[in-house]
């Protein structure tokens, strides 16, 4: 079987298992494609609220033409602090087709984007990775960037193989008692390690570059957050002692409380700069070999999704 003919075979699989939704670590095991519904609110429709050009990624990924977003609404994690709040905790949106997503990512590739990032593409996988190939077959040379929240099943991953060129999951958690109480994400720790080894069998443990835009490869996500340094630490321990202190690491600053959690004893304020350089420095102390990092100031990073272009710092808001 060639590969072409292999990945269209397994994205077959990725549809059938909505019948019997297991896509995530949630394990609904509703028949999302007789209308049930299950955790994330989705039946066998693709949702987006928007696609655009995003020059607010790391480096590797918004280079300088932008990285291709393509934000899907709902979630299969919910957590209480998300910035994308407004359609990560919700099914609302545009319903769209696979081929009309195959359009859309040909459309991101014509406006010079680097790559193709369907952000929270889990809930949508089938769609998303049967517009990938439809886009493929009619000329996108773009890499398919896998933006998710880490909470994934490992079996599920393992059906992009030879599909997905770069991973960017967050590794949100390393105590499962914080991802119980953040977020809707009961074993978080265990499931994102799993996935995360996965992910690193596929591409490797680096991040390969050409002219400084990732073309291959993981870059793993964590956002600090404040009052949660040993949930940090346990994070850095995991993915060290877990999989390779050679995978890059993202560790992000930008917390900023969201209406729902102002009042929170711990989630109500920003980061400071001694607990987000506590563990920048623990990374470097483990041996990380590469960490892109953030400034702790008050700039307000949260974008606004009732706007056509959510994001302050895009150039065509300028």
């Amino acid at each position: 079987m060639n590969a072409d003919a292999d990945a269209a075979r397994r994205v077959e699989g990725l549809g059938r298992s909505l019948r019997r939704c297991v896509l995530c670590p949630q394990l609904c095991r509703v028949d999302r494609t007789a209308g049930e519904r299950g955790f994330c609110g989705l039946g066998t429709e693709m949702v987006i609220h928007s696609a655009l050009p995003h020059y607010g990624e790391e480096p590797p990924l918004s280079g300088t033409r932008g990285a291709g977003t393509i934000f899907f609404s709902s979630c299969n994690i919910r957590c209480v602090y998300c910035q994308n709040h407004q359609i990560s905790h919700s099914p609302s949106g545009r319903a769209v087709s696979a081929d009309q997503l195959a359009a859309v990512m040909l459309d991101l590739e014509a406006a010079g984007c680097h790559n193709v990032e369907p952000v929270t593409p889990t809930p949508h996988l089938p769609g998303i990775m049967a517009a990938f190939l439809t886009a493929r077959r009619q000329g996108l040379r773009l890499p398919l960037v896998f933006n998710c929240g880490g909470y994934e099943r490992a079996r599920i991953v393992r059906l992009l193989d030879g599909m997905v060129d770069i991973y960017l999951p967050d590794f949100k958690y390393g105590l499962a008692e914080a991802g119980r109480n953040f977020s809707a994400a009961a074993d978080y720790p265990r499931h994102a390690l799993a996935a995360l080894r996965e992910m690193v069998r596929q591409v490797g443990d680096g991040l390969e570059t050409v002219e400084g835009v990732a073309t291959r490869g993981v870059l793993v996500r964590h956002l600090v957050l404040p009052g949660c340094g040993a949930n940090s630490l346990a994070v850095l321990k995991l993915i060290r002692e877990g999989v390779s202190a050679s995978v890059p690491l993202s560790l992000m600053a930008q917390y900023t409380p969201v209406a729902a959690v102002q009042d929170h004893p711990l989630l109500g304020r920003r980061v400071s700069r001694a607990e987000y350089e506590r563990v920048v420095n623990a990374a470097l102390d483990m041996g990380f070999e590469e960490v892109i990092t953030q400034e702790v100031d008050d700039r307000e990073l949260t974008p606004d999704f009732a706007r056509e272009r959510p994001f302050a710092w895009d150039p065509a808001e300028q």
